[in-house]
């Protein structure tokens, strides 16, 4: 967990509001959701294995005898820090569904808690920035929610990132072609390809049992994709998949592909896993070439709504990592040209420097008063840092001079 100064925090607040800007102007309305959620909501198996991390908060009232009877930490348990913001828009959607539009596209830009161990890029506090669509089955969702998402990474002037695409369906019929009917730890392998290269993937495999024949056709498709595909067509998706792999689920990512356009950065790969095992269909991967993690994925999650609202709901998101994207956010306006500072001769009286800011904020102006002292180099330091580039020095009697900090 971390502090941040005045300027670090004034910097993260430019970045986030460029990206709310980018998605309002795509037609997507901000939501807010309580920290907490229901301790039984959060272990419902929706977050995968960010469910391990949650932080959970103890029951009021606690009495050493409820301490020294439980069974187990979840009986002392009644609510919890929220680890994503994907389980609190689901109960959000259930509980608000008669006063949102049919078609319903939140942003969230909140912060989430897990119990992460400290390294590079993970933090225990952390803020996410979320896009979902629910109520649209159709890829209308995925080309608007890919679109916003690229429009957004260009206002950031976050140079050269990429999508990765793929879908579920894809993903297991190519594992069905291949007979591996363990499905979930294959999946868990796949997802390792990135770490471990295709020679340890087929070695994990191996040690699972997982026959030779199906190892050497996945070891062809490892080495033929080596290099994903930019703009995926249907043609050439079909023929790069073994026979098998739903036909619908390829025309549909090669639609999305050529609804969003953006020859280049949206890249088929059909070994992209994404965690989670909710996702029911497209699934998608925001990558940098400087970074060898993610900026953010998400993917279409048509049954997970359901499980609050007692009926499905079409659904698909997408999370950036702000944390990882503030990052490479150069700042070329961190310099606010209606802040400005009055160094001030400490003989001036409260009245007398208040009349003068009160003139000054009349103006439109946001204003610093700093008292004079013998080291103006370290003041001037100050203000720079801070983001201040005017100033003026207030005298008695005397007018002010405006001054721009080089």
């Amino acid at each position: 967990m971390r502090d941040f100064t005045p300027a670090v925090k004034a910097q993260r607040e430019r970045v986030l509001s460029r990206i709310r800007d980018s998605y309002r102007a795509h037609g997507f309305d901000e939501i807010e959701t309580p920290v907490m959620e229901e301790s039984s909501r959060l272990s419902a198996g929706l977050g995968g294995d960010n469910e391990k991390l949650a932080f959970g908060i103890l029951k009021r009232g606690l009495t050493a005898e409820d301490i020294a009877g439980a069974v187990s930490t979840a009986d002392l348990i009644d609510m919890g820090l929220r680890y994503d913001l994907t389980v609190p828009l689901a109960r959000f959607y259930a509980t608000n569904r008669a006063e949102l539009p049919p078609v319903f596209r939140a942003i969230q830009i909140a912060p989430v808690w897990r119990a992460e161990r400290p390294q590079k890029g993970r933090f225990r506090q952390f803020v996410q920035c979320d896009m979902d669509i629910i109520g649209e089955s159709g890829i209308i969702a995925e080309a608007e929610l890919l679109t916003a998402t690229l429009a957004t990474l260009d206002s950031l002037g976050v140079m050269g990132t990429t999508i990765r695409i793929n879908d579920r369906r894809i993903l297991m019929g190519m594992l069905a072609a291949l007979g591996l009917t363990d499905t979930a730890s294959a999946l868990i392998t796949l997802d390792k390809l990135d770490k471990v290269g295709a020679s340890g993937v087929i070695d994990e495999l191996r040690e699972r049992g997982t026959p030779e024949s199906a190892l050497e056709t996945l070891s062809a498709l490892l080495s033929s994709h080596a290099t994903p595909t930019a703009a995926p067509t249907v043609a050439a998706m079909a023929a790069a998949l073994p026979a098998g792999v739903s036909p619908d689920a390829v025309a549909e990512l090669a639609a999305i592909a050529d609804a969003v356009g953006h020859t280049g950065r949206l890249i088929f790969d059909p070994f992209l896993v994404r965690g989670m095992g909710y996702y029911t269909g497209a699934i998608f991967e925001v990558a940098h070439p400087d970074l060898d993690y993610s900026l953010g994925g998400g993917g279409r999650y048509d049954g997970m709504i359901g499980q609050f609202l007692g009926t499905d709901a079409p659904a698909v998101g997408l999370s950036l990592g702000f944390e990882r994207l503030v990052d490479l956010v150069t700042d070329s306006d961190s310099a606010d040209v209606t802040s400005v500072a009055v160094i001030y001769d400490p003989e001036l009286t409260a009245a007398e420097l208040i009349a003068a800011k009160n003139s000054l904020m009349a103006e439109g102006l946001r204003v610093r008063l700093v008292v004079k002292t013998k080291n103006t180099r370290a003041i001037l330091d100050q203000l720079d840092q801070d983001g201040f580039r005017r100033y003026a020095f207030l005298n008695p009697g005397e007018p002010l001079e405006w001054k721009t900090l080089e």
